[in-house]
Order: C-alpha cells, then structure tokens, then sequence
C-alpha cells in the first residue's frame, strides 16, 4: 500500500490531566505534556506507517521551529515529508490541548500554513503513483478545488477516502459537495453525519451521503464503535472496551485503520474492526502517536477481544 496522506499537518502539544485553567498567572501541575505530529492528514499518517503502509505527507508547513519539529515527528516513523511545502509567510498549524481528567480534549489553535495550501501545491505525479489517496479535510480547498484532486487519483486508478475536520453543518457539507462523488470511502464522526444531512438517525444519514454519490460511508461514533454503509448494506461494529486516557486522534486511527483493511482486500466489517482496534489502542494515552502496535499487534488484540467478548 503507497498512502498519499494530504491535507492538514498540526503541531500538537498537549498537558493532562487538567481539569481547570488557572486563574491569572497562576500553575498547576500535571503528570504529562507531550509534543506530536497530528491533524487530519498528520495523524491518518502515523497510523498508515504503523500498519505497514508507504506513506508520503502533502501539505504546508511553516519555516519556523513548529515546521522542522513536525516533519521530525513524522519522519520518526518512516513517514516521507518531502511535499510538505514550507510556506514562509505562515506559522505552522498548531493547537495546544489541555486534556480533562475524563478524556475530552478542549483546544487552542492556530490554522496558520494550512490555508497557504493550493492546487499548484499538490503532487499530482506522486498521486497518480499511489495505490491509496486519503485526503485529510478537504473542506480547507474547496469542494471544488478537492474534486480536481481526487478524479485525478481515480482517473489513475488510485483508490480514494476523506474525512472532516471542521463541525458537521449543511453549508459545509454544500462547500465540499463536488468531491463527494469522487470518493470511495467518507470517513467522518456521527455528530458530523448527523449535522451535515439533519438525519434522526446515523444510519439514514450515511444513506443520504451515498446519494451525493460517496462510495462508502464508515462513520464512527464515539463508544459505540462505527457504522459502515454503502449501497448494499449496512454494518455495525462495536468499539473495543478501555479506558480512555485522551481522544485526540482517534477518528485519525479509525480512518488509517479502515482504510489499512481495505488496501489488504479485507471485508467492510474486517477492516472496521482493524479501525476500532486502531482507535482504541491511541485513545489509552496521550496524543495522536500514542502505542507501539502494528498490523500483527492490532490482529491479535481484535481476535482475543471476540473471543473474550470484550467489547462496548
């Protein structure tokens, strides 16, 4: 599998356990503060390079400190930066998490480098080349500018899958519409299904996301694991059961996952599974980059859990 991961790259720097922001100049100390690559782009790519893929970062960074740090990160993991492009006059895309005690995730961020990010950045020559396109919020090009990108990859036979950063609204999911019908697999949360289609339930709106013409919808939903639709059938998978230590990058995890699954011809409700073990394994700690597992690691765990029934 050769996985162009494109879009958005964050410097993450998170603290935890903080359950309130001191008053004034006041501290507080906390057991944890730890620096990693993530975003919607940064950490699908951790997760592909833990599970074997050849992956290749595209996006924008800065020219500054956070921008060499990040592409360390990434190359940390065997992860190709050489398209991430430096934009000079942007700092790069950063957010600082104060993580509560119970795993929510509030954020401080900067968009920064990230809406430097255009057309005549992008690799085409490297997509063609891939067998795997995940585009990492396409919302910040344009659904547009997004389609230009992903018929390009199916036009050279380059399997194709998003997902969504921002909050799920109509007009967003109207800004991103002219790239839906060219992709094979969306990848968004339930609360974004939900809020982009006004759905009462997950399962009617991933059906009214294939009717704008996506593939292949695996929504993820939180403790209840993940809903995989597409024009046949529907499948749910139940998350695994642990405890949860922080979020962030979790939905990231599940996409790589998922997607992991697919390139190695496994079912919809196999390669869920493989997103769901993913998921679980990063959200027992801190930030994106969190576990040391791999394919064969993830494999074992998902077979002892259905053996064991531990599960949601």
């Amino acid at each position: 599998m050769k996985v162009v991961a494109l879009g958005v790259y964050i410097l993450d720097v998170l603290a935890r356990p903080v359950a309130e922001i001191p008053e004034g100049q006041g501290s507080q100390l906390v057991e944890q503060i730890k620096v990693t690559a993530a975003g919607a782009a940064g950490g699908t790519a951790l997760t592909f390079a833990k599970l074997g893929a050849e992956v290749h970062s595209a996006g924008a960074i800065g020219t500054d400190n956070a921008g060499r740090m990040l592409t360390m990160l990434l190359e940390d993991f065997g992860i190709s930066t050489e398209y991430l492009v430096r934009k000079a006059e942007f700092q790069t895309s950063a957010t600082v998490l104060p993580i509560r005690p119970n795993g929510d995730r509030p954020a401080f961020h900067v968009v920064g480098a990230t809406v430097g990010y255009g057309l005549d950045d992008v690799p085409m020559d490297l997509i063609a080349s891939a067998t795997h396109l995940h585009f990492g919020a396409p919302e910040f090009l344009g659904g547009e500018k997004a389609a230009v990108i992903l018929s390009h990859a199916r036009e050279h036979g380059v399997v194709t899958s998003a997902d969504i950063l921002a909050p799920g609204n109509p007009g967003l999911l109207e800004w991103i519409a002219p790239a839906l019908p060219h992709l094979d697999y969306l990848l968004p949360n339930d609360e974004q299904v939900l809020g982009f289609t006004d759905a009462s339930t997950l399962l009617e709106g991933c059906r009214m996301l294939l009717d704008r013409g996506v593939g292949c919808v695996a929504a993820t939903a939180g403790a209840d694991g993940a809903l995989v639709v597409d024009a046949e059938t529907s499948t749910a998978v139940p998350a695994f059961a642990i405890d949860v230590v922080d979020t962030t990058g979790c939905g990231d995890a599940f996409s790589a996952g998922f997607m992991r699954g697919i390139a190695l011809g496994r079912s919809l409700q196999a390669s869920a599974e493989l997103g769901c073990a993913a998921a679980a394994h990063v959200a027992t700690g801190l930030g994106s980059d969190h576990g040391s597992f791999d394919l064969a690691g993830l494999d074992s765990y998902i077979a002892a859990a259905q053996q064991t029934g531990v599960v949601v």
